[in-house]
């Protein structure tokens, strides 16, 4: 990873100009108002351009409740999204004249602390207190489905059927239209995408683009889940960033590439193990004794198990982590050292919210960081094995549920809660593997 210091004109020039200003120039008609709740549902408003202006300046109202995890009941005051303007997006090739822009909620003129993107910008701020900020990278894995005649969930390319898919040309280039107008968006908007392919299942692929800061990085992760989503609907497909949709294909992950950085030098590089600083080591050293806390946030659904949990799938390989290690470039670890500018944390995946990723991985790399912990073998081995138990690891971390309640109380207590009760609804549900064992059995 190397730092690009420069800066482009156009973006002296937009900080110059407002909101509306920006829109009219780009012949933008409406702009989508968006944030994400606590498990990460995109919400939104569309905003005409006459409007802009009082939006800018007065934010846009929502009822709490309605969004789903914000913290909220019925009889609450609005959530009120106020726009950053520096994530301004226009998007035509989603929709003629039409703009996003990532907002952050705001409860009777306060950053609402339920809110994960305040989260994570009140903690990169404590960070930069210390002349420390982190850079991320983000891989983002997804499925392309369809139903069949028979309405099961298929791949949308039906062609798609080889054992070992990853890297097939053929499949790729039948998904041309997809994959490249993905990029073209992508780098119309200057993220510098640089790969585009097919993933290890049937159905799968991966997008990349440059690193960046980590709130524009996570900014980014959730207008791609966006844009890649409306441009699968526009040719008949689903786009699904459902960690497992198959029980006997590989699933999709989220990794991240994390780094620290003081003043536009890197921090990371070093004369230690793989190349490291003693600051990038003690920082690997408190994302693996945090591990077990923190996969209730990298692996937030039911279903997120069955991909850390598998253990084989057609292909050969999971490609996920089962335990908490670390080591050079393997990709069976927890933890990879691809090289000594970056460590690539692997347990994320599709489903995981960005902005509380980078939160809790921030949080735990400096408490590794402040305690000067040594990198050696892990205390935890083993990644939990389901939501339930990653829950109970995330409560009894002191540190993690700091992070989470880093704008005020309440959060951390909230986000297990509501991940306990999604443990049980379906832990209560009766399928068909119970039907098909047990109807007969006894």
């Amino acid at each position: 990873m190397t730092m690009d210091t420069s800066t482009r004109p156009d973006e002296v020039a937009a900080g110059e100009r407002s909101l509306a200003a920006r829109a009219r120039a780009d012949g933008v008609r409406f702009l989508l108002a968006l944030f994400v709740n606590l498990e990460g549902k995109q919400c939104a408003k569309l905003v005409p351009v006459e409007a802009v202006d009082s939006f800018e300046r007065e934010g846009l109202g929502f009822a709490g409740f309605a969004i789903g995890a914000i913290g909220q009941q019925p009889g609450d005051p609005d959530v009120v999204a106020m726009p950053d303007p520096a994530s301004y997006t226009p998007l035509p090739s989603v929709r003629e004249g039409l703009a996003l822009v990532h907002c952050d909620p705001h409860v009777e003129g306060e950053p609402w602390r339920y809110a994960p993107r305040v989260i994570l910008k009140s903690l990169l701020a404590q960070a930069r207190q210390r002349q420390l900020e982190l850079k991320a990278g983000a891989e983002i894995e997804y499925f392309l489905v369809t139903r069949d005649a028979e309405g099961r969930l298929v791949p949308a390319d039906g062609r798609d059927t080889a054992p070992h898919p990853c890297y097939d040309a053929r499949s790729a280039t039948r998904m041309y239209d997809h994959l490249t107008r993905v990029s073209t968006t992508m780098n119309s908007l200057g993220w510098g995408n640089y790969s585009n392919d097919h993933e290890d299942a049937n159905g799968q692929f991966e997008q990349n683009f440059a690193y960046a800061d980590a709130l524009t990085t996570a900014d980014r992760v959730i207008t791609a889940r966006y844009v890649i989503s409306m441009l699968a609907e526009q040719q008949g497909m689903t786009a699904t960033f459902m960690p497992k949709p198959f029980a006997d294909q590989t699933g999709s992950g989220l990794h991240l590439h994390l780094s620290l950085w003081r003043e536009g030098s890197a921090l990371f590089p070093g004369t230690g193990t793989h190349g490291l600083s003693d600051l990038a080591l003690r920082f690997l050293a408190g994302l693996l004794e945090h591990a077990p806390g923190m996969q209730a946030v990298l692996g937030p659904t039911v279903n997120s198990y069955k991909r850390t949990g598998a253990i084989s799938t057609r292909s050969g390989a999971t490609w996920s982590p089962r335990q908490i290690t670390y080591g050079g470039n393997d990709r069976t670890h927890y933890l990879r050292i691809p090289d000594e500018h970056r460590v690539e944390l692997r347990a994320g995946d599709s489903a995981a919210n960005p902005y509380l990723a980078l939160a809790v991985a921030l949080s735990a790399g400096l408490d590794g960081v402040d305690r000067e912990l040594d990198l050696a073998d892990p205390c935890h081995p083993e990644l939990p094995p389901t939501l339930l138990h990653a829950v109970d690891a995330l409560t009894t971390d002191a540190v993690l549920t700091a992070a989470l309640d880093t704008v005020g109380p309440g959060v951390a207590d909230y986000y297990a809660t509501r991940k306990s009760d999604e443990f049980f609804a379906w832990h209560t549900t009766v399928n068909d593997w119970e039907r098909d064992h047990y109807l007969t059995a006894f």
